[in-house]
Formats: structure tokens, C-alpha cells, sequence
């Protein structure tokens, strides 16, 4: 069932005088995001009909723009994410933690995404390592699972890395599993110093190598005395390091995994009205400690749209990342010496099927699950008008 307001819409409606107010402002990749977002799933990308061998009900099924940045794209590739993680949980407590960037910080990382939030994730990932390796400490080596977020509820710009970790790790002589204590992992305060202090430090390297650029109200910054005032206070800030409670379980994990691997900056469902006002949407205000967190709040289109285009990430950009005992080339080995410290057997294989599970629902006429037959599939070009399959007038953009 399609949302009563889709990001799509907002895009549709308001998209055409954004590019026109702002040319050649735009890049090429935030052009490509908006068009493959406009035209998902209508008859610019090609589909095909599907006929109900059971009562006859035919319909047109329009073709994803698979868009990484697509709210409505996003679903199925989490879930076939998440099905190839399964096999990697272990049956310990996981935890919950979060590095984030102060704002000055974040202002520089906005002019320089690619090379920041790669620091942020190397960073971030090397002092959770480190702190646990520190025999005071865990005294062990962890796994660690990095989910990259650039936004805020409010889709401002608010850099920071989501960390599921386990609560424990294989000792340094690998002969023996370490685990943490039932609600504790490791001391916030003590990874947020390191985290703090590698980062700046790395961050002025950057900056002597000549890598970073600054514009607009940053310029002043490539003066190297101004870059040095400019992270004067945050030398002496507290970086915020935030760590939850374990989940309940293995499965609580994979649930709470869904909601952030493949998030984008805002979904469609927090959406409530497109009007001359502007969009009017729901966000949770963190501010708030009282339980009115959930706020409501309406922009223009156009500074939606702005706030959106945002988070685009750099072409290529990978934004989950695998580390320690989890690191892709090694997790097998990993993860099968950790099952044997831990006493557990291997988990049993699943045969894959012979053909894949048919996605598609059942028949919306008569419910059954009679074959259904693919036919007509025509396909129109990326960002152009595409046409409608032959069976008749069907809409560009199908309604709810």
C-alpha cells in the first residue's frame, strides 16, 4: 500500500523550480538522487503487468529506481542485509553505542564528506577497539558493526556512527572468551577522550597535507592560525560518547538493526501534509527529556528539499562497515573460534532454494496464491518520460 505522502511527491511538486532556483548549485549526484526518486516506481523506469492466473485481475508493476538514498527502496535491501548478518550474532549481549561529532566539527565535515566521515568511522572504530583491547578494561578483541548517520530527526546536519557491538571478546592468547559485564561495556567517558583526541589529532594532518577545503562562512578557516582558534573549544569539550543497555536477545538485535542499516533522512511515513504552507512532518525533539518528545514541524519545500539533498552520501561511499572480529576478510575464522570458546555448536547450514521466493503479493481481487504471469515489460529510459504499458492510461505516479 502506497503512503497517503511520499518524499516522491514533495520532489514532484516542488523539484522543478529548485533546480531552476538553484543552478548550477547542485551537483550532478544530488540531480541524479532527486530524479531517481521522482521517478521510482512510475512508468519512467519500465515495469511489466502482472495477471492473476485464478480470477483474471491483471495489474501494472512499475520498477524501483533502487536508489540508495530512496525511502521506498529501502526495505527490501535491508532485509536481505539483515538475513546475511543472521549468522554472524552470537548469543551474548549486545550493545548499543554512539560516537558523535561536535557542531564545529561537523560544519568542517560538511565541505568534506568523504574524507571526514571516513576518519569518523576509523576513528570511532579504533578507540572502541582499543579501550576494549586495554587489559584495565575488557582485555579482549571485540567485534564491531558501524552504521554511518548524517542527520538529525529534523534532517539537519548531525554526523555521527551507530556502533552494535557484542558484550565480550576472545582473549589475547585466543584460548578463551571474555565477557563484559551484564550492563556495562565499556567507560564513556574514557572513550570519549580517546576518541577526541585521535580525531583532532588526524584532523590537523589532514588539514597540513592540504586536503580540506573550506567555503562560505568557513572560508576564514584556511588560515591555519583561524582552523587552530576554530578547534580551540573543542579541545576542552567533552565529546559525546553514548552506550545502551544489552538487547534481550540475538532476534532483539536483528529488529533494532532493521531500523538503522538502511535508514535514509527522513521516511515516508513520518510525513504528514504537502500544502501552500510548505511540508509538515513529525520529528522527535532529543531536547526534551519529559515524553511530548514527538514534535511536529512544517518547512518550505524548498528548505525540505534542501535539508534532504544534505545527506546525500559521496558516490561510493560505504556507510556500514565491519570491524575486529567482524572485519570481512577474517569474520568467518572469527566468529567459528568464538562458537567453540564459547561452547556452542556451528549453526546448521540452510540449503538456499532452488528457485527464489516469488515477492510479489497475493492476487489483490481474489487473495489466492495461483500462478501469476509476468508479461509486457517495457522499459524507458532513467529520468526521461518512459510510457505507459499498452493495456490502457495508467498513472505516472500510482495512487494510494
Amino acid at each position: 500500500m502506497r503512503a497517503a505522502l511520499e518524499v516522491a511527491d514533495v520532489f514532484c511538486a516542488a523539484g522543478p523550480a529548485y533546480r531552476l532556483a538553484h543552478a548550477g548549485h547542485l551537483s550532478l549526484h544530488q540531480l541524479k538522487v532527486m530524479s531517481a526518486i521522482e521517478h521510482c516506481r512510475t512508468a519512467a523506469l519500465g515495469g511489466h503487468v502482472e495477471a492473476c492466473t485464478d480470477c483474471g485481475h491483471w495489474r501494472i508493476a512499475y520498477n524501483s529506481c533502487r536508489n540508495r538514498h530512496c525511502p521506498k527502496c529501502q526495505g527490501t535491501a535491508a532485509r536481505t542485509w539483515l538475513a546475511s548478518r543472521e549468522a554472524d550474532l552470537l548469543p551474548v549481549g549486545y550493545f548499543h553505542v554512539v560516537f558523535t561529532l561536535p557542531a564545529e566539527i561537523a560544519d568542517i565535515a560538511f565541505h568534506n564528506k568523504a574524507l571526514l566521515y571516513d576518519l569518523l568511522f576509523k576513528t570511532a572504530s579504533e578507540t572502541t577497539l582499543t579501550i576494549a583491547a586495554d587489559p584495565k578494561h575488557l582485555g579482549a578483541r571485540i567485534g564491531i558493526t558501524a552504521v554511518l548517520h548524517t542527520w538529525g530527526s529534523a534532517m539537519t546536519h548531525h554526523p555521527h556512527i551507530h556502533m552494535i557491538v557484542p558484550g565480550g571478546g576472545i582473549a589475547p592468547d585466543g584460548e578463551r572468551w571474555i565477557s563484559s559485564r551484564p550492563a556495562f561495556l565499556l567507560p564513556v567517558r574514557v572513550l570519549g577522550a580517546l576518541f577526541r583526541r585521535l580525531f583532532l589529532t588526524r584532523l590537523l594532518a589532514l588539514y597540513d597535507a592540504g586536503k580540506l577545503a573550506f567555503f562560505g562562512r568557513l572560508a576564514h578557516l584556511a588560515d591555519r592560525r583561524a582552523f587552530l582558534r576554530h578547534l580551540a573549544p573543542v579541545r576542552k569539550k567533552r565529546w559525546v560518547v553514548y552506550a545502551k543497555p544489552p538487547f534481550a536477545g540475538p532476534e532483539a538485535v536483528l529488529a533494532y538493526l532493521s531500523r538503522y542499516t538502511h535508514r535514509v533522512a527522513i521516511s515516508n511515513s513520518r510525513l504528514l501534509r504537502l500544502d501552500e504552507h510548505g511540508v509538515t512532518f513529525r520529528y522527535k525533539d532529543y531536547r526534551r527529556s519529559t515524553p511530548d518528545r514527538q514534535q511536529v514541524m512544517t518547512l518550505s519545500a524548498d528548505e525540505f528539499i534542501r535539508r534532504f539533498l544534505l545527506h546525500c552520501l559521496p558516490r561510493g561511499f560505504h556507510r556500514i562497515r565491519h570491524y575486529g572480529l567482524l572485519a570481512s576478510g577474517t569474520r568467518k575464522a572469527h566468529l567459528e573460534r568464538a562458537r567453540r570458546l564459547l561452547a556452542l555448536a556451528p549453526p546448521t547450514a540452510v540449503e538456499p532454494p532452488t528457485e527464489p521466493p516469488d515477492p510479489r503479493p497475493p492476487c489483490p481481487c481474489c487473495g489466492g496464491d495461483g500462478e501469476r504471469t509476468r508479461g509486457g515489460e517495457r522499459r524507458g529510459q532513467r529520468g526521461g518520460g518512459g510510457e505507459a504499458p499498452a493495456h490502457g492510461s495508467a498513472p505516472t505516479r500510482p495512487a494510494p
